[in-house]
């Protein structure tokens, strides 16, 4: 598709950024290198695959020198956009210092990196202690371990259509097949019904139905474990489930019973927080509760292999029931990177234009759902939303095919989005949250397009 001319229907707002000419090797070298050397595990977007060789804040350009929109932030992993100044100065000047040490020696970087994380927790939450972790699966296994220690109990609760990570312990965490080989361990871990208002497998409506899916964690307890749990753990949107946000009780009611049975509670923050949607820093508090351990990924370093496990300090301890270290987690160069990307959304009122930039697109793709039968569910908060696509909208019949099309149709005109949930049928638009609102009706207004096209 490299070369496609620009859509007339839709223009991209062009970057005043010029990419350094390409003199690498070509994307069929590539893409062959690819197949002969790496896993084919490593699955790729699109029909033909698309090579990205720089990036700077929400735009990124292939080979041939095109630019195009992120819409999903390399997979929600860019928060204050590509290659941000402020962040790549910090990072060279740590490199240029130290690149590496591990958590058996002091650093200064980790040290003020916990401060800093502390300092953004709820107040009075007792949320302080962190340990540093390479990615988001590492996090969540972390996490899990000192729940386990922590009460002493095995069982663990996590939500279906989540995802939680590529590790087998992560994956074990999640109850559909397609994410999960059939080695992986799922002994002591138990499945929760999700708050999925649109898709309800009781056939209920919110919210006369008194958010049954809520309440089935008590019933799983009862009927599924000995009636004493570890953990439950579970994201405040779901991101790889296709955007699924459940009714405002439903992690009140989740947590309450949870904490009754002698459990912990999880909030997986790797692609909610940092100010993702917009009205609050953390995910968990756009439901009103508090976690015992928060995990969190992506975001948190702007593309760095970093990731966190926050907790109390009693919780916490529990990591000194064993001689333990980590070689890489914490090391001196993410820690530059982290430090630098939450001074960033700090100074530069990220979370804010999340919540300005992300109310204007949603209030676009609701307009989109009124005028295209595709639509059959909008959802999500700042930027983190979610287009749930159906063939039919009394049947709510998955459109997974149509889906797929509407990928490619918005790359033709520079829109790089992602598609996720159960039946591969929901758009992910969840970009760097630098954009802007002429961004934001670029993404729309290709939507439009593409909506129309699949539907002729």
């Amino acid at each position: 598709m490299a070369g496609t001319k620009p859509d007339s229907r839709v223009s991209l707002p062009v970057s005043s950024h010029k990419p350094a000419p390409y003199d690498g090797p070509s994307r069929d070298e590539v893409l062959a290198l690819r197949q002969e050397y790496l896993s084919p595990g490593l699955l790729t977007y699109y029909k033909s695959p698309l090579m990205i060789v720089e990036g700077k804040m929400q735009y990124v350009w292939d080979e041939t020198g095109r630019q195009y929109l992120d819409g999903f932030a390399g997979i929600v992993t860019v928060s204050v956009g590509h290659c941000h100044p402020k962040v790549i100065e910090q990072v060279q000047a740590q490199v240029g210092r130290l690149q590496h040490t591990t958590t058996i020696y002091l650093n200064p970087n980790i040290a003020q990196y916990g401060r800093k994380m502390a300092e953004h927790m709820p107040e009075g939450s007792g949320l302080k202690v962190s340990y540093f972790t390479n990615s988001g699966s590492e996090a969540n296994e972390i996490a899990i371990l000192m729940a386990r220690e922590f009460t002493k109990n095995a069982d663990v609760l996590a939500v279906r259509n989540g995802y939680h990570g590529g590790t087998q312990a992560a994956m074990a965490l999640t109850a559909h097949g397609n994410w999960k080989f059939k080695s992986s361990p799922s002994a002591n871990v138990k499945h929760v019904t999700p708050g999925y208002c649109y898709r309800c497998p009781y056939g209920l409506e919110y919210p006369s139905c008194d958010v049954k899916c809520a309440h089935d964690v008590e019933d799983v307890i009862r009927y599924e474990t000995p009636g004493e749990i570890a953990c439950f753990i579970g994201e405040p949107i779901q991101g790889v489930g296709g955007a699924v946000t459940p009714p405002p009780e439903y992690f009140g009611i989740v947590y309450e019973i949870v904490r009754k049975y002698g459990g912990l509670c999880i909030a997986d923050e790797v692609q909610t927080g940092f100010g993702r949607t917009g009205a609050h820093f953390w995910g968990f508090e756009n439901w009103n509760v508090t976690p015992d351990l928060v995990t969190m990924a992506k975001g948190i370093g702007n593309g760095a292999a970093l990731g966190n496990a926050l907790t109390r300090p009693e919780i916490a301890a529990m990591m000194k029931n064993r001689v333990h270290f980590n070689t890489y987690g914490g090391n001196p160069v993410s820690m530059a990177q982290g430090m630098a990307t939450l001074e960033v959304i700090d100074a530069e009122n990220i979370q804010q234009n999340a919540r300005d930039v992300g109310g204007h697109l949603k209030q676009r793709l609701l307009e989109l759902q009124e005028r295209h039968p595709i639509v059959g569910d909008v959802r999500g908060m700042g930027l983190m939303l979610g287009v749930e696509l159906v063939t039919d909208r009394t049947s709510k019949k998955p459109a997974s095919a149509q889906t797929a099309e509407v990928l490619e149709l918005c790359r033709e005109r520079g829109l790089l989005i992602g598609k996720g949930g159960l039946f591969g049928n929901v758009l992910r638009i969840k970009p760097p949250m630098c954009i802007t609102r002429d961004d934001a009706d670029f993404m729309a207004d290709c939507l439009d397009v593409a909506f129309g096209e699949v539907s002729k």
